[in-house]
């Protein structure tokens, strides 16, 4: 089995085991918690009901109205600035769920939008990863001359471990502003930049959600959207290394198997019909059936040396085999006949058989045969 072949069944497997052991990790993690928090709102419900004398259906109609009022707390979501942070979400695949059109011309422009546009972003980021990662192999060399080093090329490895430094440090400096803005912890703010930047998009997290802030904080909104671009084209060169080192493994895999095919079939002998190729080229034909003689100009056409005395050396696709001749005189040496009496000539009859002619004459006549 080829190695392209072990390396994908290889990956599926790690991918399956991946998913089950994460799984049943996030299971342990919480689940419980999950059951506490179920039981704590019960009973907060159960209270509330009691306290202000409600019906439960009652309580489901206030229940509804604090769902639908929470995405509105941020200000209007639909005019140009949480439009575009909304564009933004589309295009960039973050799909935070914060706000979502309600109409049926809004959904099928969304739909209409990002079929274009989530290409035309990827490509965007690809090509921003790309030129980051050129600067950074260029700031890698002049480090590498000022520290003396016999190699001054910018290797893989460095490249990989730049870029990966650099998505560290806009992970850690957008947490620092966001946990002051938003008001959440340190942890937290790492943990919105890492969703967020790898384009995961929970949506329990949303910056620019409170006290309005698309409409009364011009410049945190700024920040925000800049900051989901720049962050988006590092976090995407980083993993663009990583995925590609092991993209190219089975690319490299494939031309060394078709070098080696290659080399293959060059010194490989086979048999075209009734001809011997070897390299590529005709090594000898083969006669069919043995009573039958091939001709002299076929044979130097086929084989490639000078064994025949002939300089001619054409070429020909495959063997053509002829039938036997029925007069051979070609293949004989000719030799001059003596001058003969013409008047004798024409006295004989011309039908006379050989054997009834003079010893002599038959004998000139075979020579001349």
């Amino acid at each position: 089995m080829k190695k392209q072949n072990v390396r994908t069944i290889t990956l599926i497997i790690t991918t399956f085991t991946y998913l089950l052991v994460g799984a049943a990790i996030f299971d342990y993690l919480e689940s419980e918690t999950e059951k506490r928090r179920k039981v704590a709102l019960d009973a907060i419900e159960k209270m509330v009901i009691r306290k202000y004398n409600i019906s439960e259906n009652d309580f489901k109609i206030m229940e509804t109205v604090v769902l639908k009022t929470e995405p509105h707390k941020a200000g209007k979501q639909w005019k140009f600035a949480g439009a575009f942070y909304y564009a933004i979400t589309v295009l960039t695949t973050i799909g935070y769920g914060h706000s979502t059109p309600s109409t049926v011309e809004g959904k099928l422009f969304t739909m209409f939008y990002g079929g274009i546009g989530i290409p035309l972003g990827l490509v965007m980021f690809q090509s921003i990863g790309d030129r980051l990662n050129k600067l950074s192999s260029i700031v890698i060399q002049n480090i590498k001359r000022r520290l003396n080093c016999k190699d001054v090329q910018a290797s893989e490895t460095n490249l990989i471990c730049a870029v990966t430094t650099l998505s560290c440090l806009t992970i850690a400096g957008g947490a620092a502003a966001f946990s002051r803005y938003e008001g959440w912890s340190y942890f937290d703010s790492i943990y919105y930049c890492f969703v967020t930047l790898t384009t995961i998009g929970f949506g329990d997290m949303v910056a620019l959600q409170k006290d309005n802030a698309l409409n009364n904080k011009p410049e945190y909104v700024m920040f925000a959207l800049i900051f989901i671009l720049f962050g988006l084209a590092i976090v995407a060169a980083s993993l663009n290394l990583l995925v590609l080192r092991f993209v190219t493994m089975n690319t490299e895999d494939e031309k060394r198997d078709e070098a080696e095919a290659l080399q293959a079939a060059q010194g490989a002998v086979r048999l075209e019909g009734d001809v011997i190729v070897v390299n590529g080229s005709i090594l000898a034909g083969l006669v069919g059936n043995l009573g039958d003689t091939a001709s002299l100009e076929d044979q130097t056409s086929v084989c490639s040396c000078s064994c025949t005395g002939f300089q001619k050396k054409r070429r020909r696709p495959r063997f053509t085999v002829r039938r036997s001749p029925g007069k051979i005189s070609h293949l004989l040496p000719m030799q001059q006949l003596p001058t003969l009496n013409m008047r004798s000539e024409q006295r004989s009859p011309p039908l006379t058989p050989l054997l009834q002619r003079p010893p002599l004459q038959q004998l000139q006549r075979r020579e001349s045969v």
